[in-house]
């Protein structure tokens, strides 16, 4: 029977630390929640390898780093809101329920939807909600949002997101160019946003978040 309990600890020491994630709330987040409970049954052997792991179609569980300096770089605190734009099967909404106050994670499969919703359920987290909805949108309904987590590579980023972040509010995405891809930290305050590059990283983009192609002449 495998050690998942000491598989999230080798993949704290061997791919998050050395890759400049030092937090202690994050670092504790991603210790204690269980991945191998976020991904389908036949993978969960693998469910902590240093790559993004497909779940379904072509939607995809971010690499563990990745996603921990993009946590890292937003910043949550425990009397935030959160939003986690393509829940998946619910990992992200797990982590960041640990560090914000309230989640809402929006997923426009249904089938993962309700997948993320009973296993957030059965691990008793308890300020977390999966919702189901149009990604490119958002949920406006329950913003604004202090933090907004893309969960997924971004080659165009709507502004119905932008639009929902609070003030003061921070949006992490991976914007990918081509085969470049960023970590991208975005900042809200009152009207304006700025934007800054995080890290150099990679993970394939969310099938709502591609870019139109260009008319080549």
């Amino acid at each position: 029977m495998l050690d998942f309990a000491t598989a999230r600890i080798n993949m704290v020491e061997s791919q998050l630390r050395p890759n400049r994630v030092s937090d202690p709330r994050v670092i504790a987040a991603f210790e204690t929640v269980p991945r191998e409970r976020y991904v389908p049954e036949a993978k969960r052997a693998i469910a902590y390898v240093d790559e993004d792991l497909r779940i379904t179609g072509a939607r995809y569980m971010m690499e563990p780093m990745v996603l921990a300096r993009l946590i890292e770089g937003a910043a949550p605190r425990s009397s935030e809101v959160a939003l986690v734009v393509g829940a998946g099967m619910g990992y992200a909404c797990a982590v960041l329920a640990r560090l914000a106050g309230t989640v809402v994670g929006l997923e426009n499969d249904e089938a993962l939807a309700a997948t993320a919703e009973r296993t957030l359920a059965r691990e008793g987290v308890d300020n977390a909600v999966v919702v189901g909805g149009d990604l490119t949108q958002g949920v406006p309904r329950q913003g604004p949002f202090n933090v907004i987590l893309v969960n997924g590579g971004v080659e165009t980023l709507p502004d119905a997101l932008v639009d929902q972040l609070a003030d003061g509010g921070r949006l992490v995405m991976v914007r990918r160019r081509g085969r470049v891809g960023r970590g991208i930290l975005l900042e809200r305050v009152g009207n304006a946003t700025g934007e800054r590059v995080l890290f150099d990283a990679n993970t394939p983009v969310l099938p709502d978040f591609t870019a139109e192609p260009g008319f080549v002449f």
